[in-house]
C-alpha cells in the first residue's frame, strides 16, 4: 500500500523557525534534517522491514540521539520537546512510517529516561539512540484503553510483591506500537490489583523472554508494526521493575505528557505535506482554459487550510516550549495541541484529496495514504474526546 516513500512536490518551509520558540539550536537541527529526510527512499511494502530500516537509517544518521539524555548518548542534556516536535514534524511530512519509527524509540524508551536505573539506562538507552536496540511502550489493553486503571495484566511476586522479585507477568497487552519486532518493551502491569491507578508498577521485558508472545500482528488501514502481546507466567527479574513499586501510573502519565505534543507535530507534517500537494496540484491542473489555482473557490480552500495547519502549529509550539521551559505541567496545553492538530490534519488532508477528485482516491497517490495515515492520530496517545476532558476539566478548575 505504500511502495515507496515519494519525494515531496517541494521541500517545506522553514519559516516557522523563526518563532521565538526556538533558538539556534533548533534551527541548526532543521537545517540538517530536511535535507536528509527528502534524500531518503524506503520501500514502505512491508512495513516491519520498513521501520527496521528506518530505524537503522535514523541512527545512523544521528537523529535518534534526539531520543535519549547525552549521558547516555543522546545529542542534548535532557530530552528536548521542541526537538521532537521539529524532528517528527519533518519526518512525517515525508513519511509517516519514518516518523514512527522515531517517536517509538522515544516513547518506547521514554520510561527509562525518566525513571530507570543507572543499570537500566546504561543497558537500554545507548542502543535506543544507535538504532541496534527497536524500544516500545506496552500500556493498552483490550478492555483498558483509555481507563488505564482497568487494566488486568498482572505482575505477581511469589515471596510477597514487598519482597523484591522475581515477578510473574500474566494477561494481555494490545495495540502495542512495535510489537514483534522490539528488543525490549516497557511493560505496566498490576501489582495490586485492587487498587486502581494506585496499583501499577512498569517493568521492562526483553523481547526473548520465555512466557511473552508478540506474534499476533494487527493489520490496521494504514499499515505500521502492531501486535498484541501475552503474557504467560513471564519472569522478569527484580532488577525489571521500572521505577517506584506502584508508581507506573504517574510514570506512564509523565511519558505521554513528553511526547503527546510530538503526536500533535506529527499530524502537523501530514497536513503541511497536504497542504504542499494541494498547491501543486491546483497550479497544475488545467479545467476550462484555466488551472484549478485560478479558480476563487480553489483559492478560498487553500487559505482555510493554511489557517488551519498554522493554527495547529502555534498550539503545538506553545506546548513544547511550555515543557522545556521547566513548567511543572503542560497536561492540558498539550491536549489541546494534540486535539486541534490531528482534528485539524484530518479537515485539511480530506480538502486535499476533494481538490485532487478522482485522483484522489487512486491507490498509491500521496493524498490517498495521508488519509489513512491522519485517521489513527486521533486516537492513539489519548483519543480526541479524552483530550476534550483534559481540557475541560483544567478550564473548570481555574
Amino acid at each position: 500500500m505504500h511502495a515507496a516513500t515519494p519525494p515531496a512536490p517541494c521541500p517545506p518551509s522553514t519559516a516557522h523557525l523563526a518563532l521565538p520558540f526556538f533558538d539556534e539550536a533548533h534551527r541548526a537541527l532543521a537545517e540538517g534534517l530536511v535535507p536528509w529526510a527528502a534524500a531518503q527512499q524506503v520501500d514502505e511494502t512491508d512495513d516491519r522491514a520498513a521501520c527496521r530500516d528506518w530505524v537503522r537509517r535514523l541512527g545512523a544518521a544521528g537523529w535518534l540521539r534526539y531520543c535519549v539524555p547525552a549521558a547516555h548518548g543522546g545529542a542534548l542534556p535532557a530530552l528536548d520537546s521542541r526537538a521532537l516536535v521539529l524532528l517528527r514534524e519533518t519526518l512525517a511530512y515525508h513519511s509517516p512510517l519514518a516518523d514512527f519509527a522515531f517517536a517509538m524509540q522515544g516513547l518506547g524508551s521514554g520510561a527509562i529516561t525518566l525513571a530507570g536505573s543507572a543499570a537500566q539506562q546504561a543497558r537500554y538507552l545507548p542502543g535506543v539512540a544507535r538504532g541496534e536496540l527497536i524500544a516500545a511502550f506496552a500500556l493498552s489493553e483490550p478492555e483498558a484503553g483509555s481507563d488505564v486503571g482497568a487494566m488486568q495484566t498482572v505482575a505477581a511476586c511469589a515471596s510477597g510483591i514487598d519482597a523484591g522479585g522475581p515477578f510473574s507477568l500474566n494477561g494481555t497487552k494490545t495495540w502495542i506500537s512495535n510489537g514483534g519486532i522490539a528488543d525490549f518493551y516497557c511493560v505496566f502491569a498490576k501489582t495490586d490489583p485492587a487498587g486502581g491507578t494506585r496499583g501499577i508498577s512498569a517493568f521492562i521485558a526483553d523481547a526473548g523472554t520465555p512466557g511473552l508472545d508478540a506474534s499476533r500482528h494487527i493489520h490496521v488501514m494504514a499499515p505500521h508494526p502492531l501486535a498484541t502481546l501475552r503474557f504467560t507466567d513471564c519472569t522478569v527479574p527484580a532488577s525489571a521493575l521500572l521505577g517506584e513499586l506502584h508508581g507506573g501510573f504517574k510514570l506512564a502519565m509523565r511519558t505521554l505528557d513528553i511526547f503527546r505534543a510530538s503526536v500533535a507535530a506529527a499530524a502537523l507534517g501530514m497536513a503541511r505535506r497536504a497542504l504542499a500537494e494541494a498547491v501543486h496540484h491546483a497550479r497544475q491542473r488545467r479545467m476550462f482554459g484555466q488551472t484549478l489555482a485560478d479558480f476563487q473557490l480553489t483559492q478560498a480552500k487553500l487559505g482555510e487550510m493554511a489557517a488551519l495547519v498554522d493554527s495547529a502549529a502555534l498550539l503545538t509550539y506553545r506546548a513544547a516550549w511550555l515543557r522545556d521551559q521547566g513548567q511543572a505541567r503542560v497536561t492540558a496545553e498539550a491536549a489541546m495541541a494534540k486535539m486541534a492538530a490531528t482534528e485539524n490534519a484530518q479537515r485539511v488532508i480530506d480538502m486535499a484529496l476533494q481538490m485532487h477528485g478522482g485522483r484522489g482516491v487512486e491507490l498509491g497517490s500521496k493524498v490517498e495514504a495521508l488519509y489513512r495515515d491522519i485517521r489513527a492520530l486521533r486516537i492513539y496517545e489519548g483519543a480526541t474526546e479524552v483530550q476534550q476532558l483534559i481540557i475541560g476539566k483544567a478550564v473548570l478548575q481555574e
